[in-house]
C-alpha cells in the first residue's frame, strides 16, 4: 500500500513517519502532485500557523490538490484546521472541505491556552475509532479548535468548551489531536485509518 505524507512548510512529518514505520509502513514524504494523486492513502499533518501555511499551499497549488483528493485522506492538528472553511488564526480561509469555523480558545482562569497534554475523546463514530473505548486519552497541542458539527463531528473533547476532536466528510478524515504522539490509542487510530478506511 502506498501511503503519502504531504510535505509542506508546516508539519510534524518525521513523527508521523516514525509512527507509520511502527506499523511496518514506509510512507513517502512529498509535495509532488502526481505522487500524491497516485497514493492509496494520504496524510496531511501539521504544526504551525494557519495563514502562512495556506499561502504556501496556494503558491504551490497544493490547496487544489488536497481538496480534490478522492482517496482516504487524514488531516492531523493544523491539517484538520486547514481543512475547514475559515480560521481565526491569521483570519484566513482554509480548504473548505468541512463547512466549519476554527476559533481561538477564550482565556480561562482554570485552564491554560494552548491546551498541551492528554485529554479524553468521546462520542466516537466511524471505523477510525474501531477498538477505541469512549473516554480514551490522546495527546493535544493547540490554541485553536474546530467547532462542533452535528453532521461532521465523529469525536469530541471538552477543554474550556466542547469541540470537534475529529471530523469526517466523504473520504476526508481529520483529528485535532496527535495520534503519532498518543501511545497505544494513537497507534490503533493510525492502524484503523490504514486498514479500515
Amino acid at each position: 500500500m502506498k501511503i503519502v505524507i504531504i510535505k509542506y512548510n508546516a508539519g510534524n512529518t518525521n513523527s508521523v513517519e516514525n509512527a507509520l514505520q511502527r506499523l511496518a509502513i514506509e510512507p513517502i514524504i512529498t509535495d509532488d502532485k502526481e505522487v500524491i494523486l497516485s497514493a492509496d492513502k494520504v496524510i496531511f499533518p501539521g504544526v504551525g500557523h494557519a495563514a502562512p501555511t495556506m499561502k504556501f499551499l496556494k503558491e504551490r497549488n497544493l490547496d487544489q490538490v488536497i481538496k480534490n483528493l478522492k482517496q482516504p485522506t487524514l488531516g492531523i492538528c493544523l491539517g484538520q484546521q486547514l481543512m475547514c472553511e475559515h480560521s481565526e488564526e491569521g483570519n484566513v480561509d482554509g480548504l473548505g472541505i468541512f463547512p466549519i469555523q476554527v476559533k481561538k480558545f477564550e482565556n480561562s482562569a482554570e485552564k491554560k491556552v494552548p491546551q498541551i497534554g492528554w485529554n479524553s475523546i468521546s462520542n466516537l463514530k466511524t471505523n477510525l475509532f474501531e477498538n477505541i473505548f469512549e473516554q480514551s486519552f490522546v495527546y493535544f497541542v493547540h490554541s485553536y479548535y474546530c467547532a462542533l458539527s452535528s453532521e461532521y463531528t465523529i469525536a469530541q473533547t471538552d477543554y474550556i468548551l466542547n469541540f470537534s476532536a475529529a471530523l469526517q466528510k466523504d473520504n476526508f478524515y481529520a483529528v485535532q489531536f496527535h495520534p503519532e504522539k498518543s501511545a497505544a490509542i494513537g497507534h490503533q487510530i493510525l492502524k484503523n485509518f490504514i486498514e479500515k478506511i
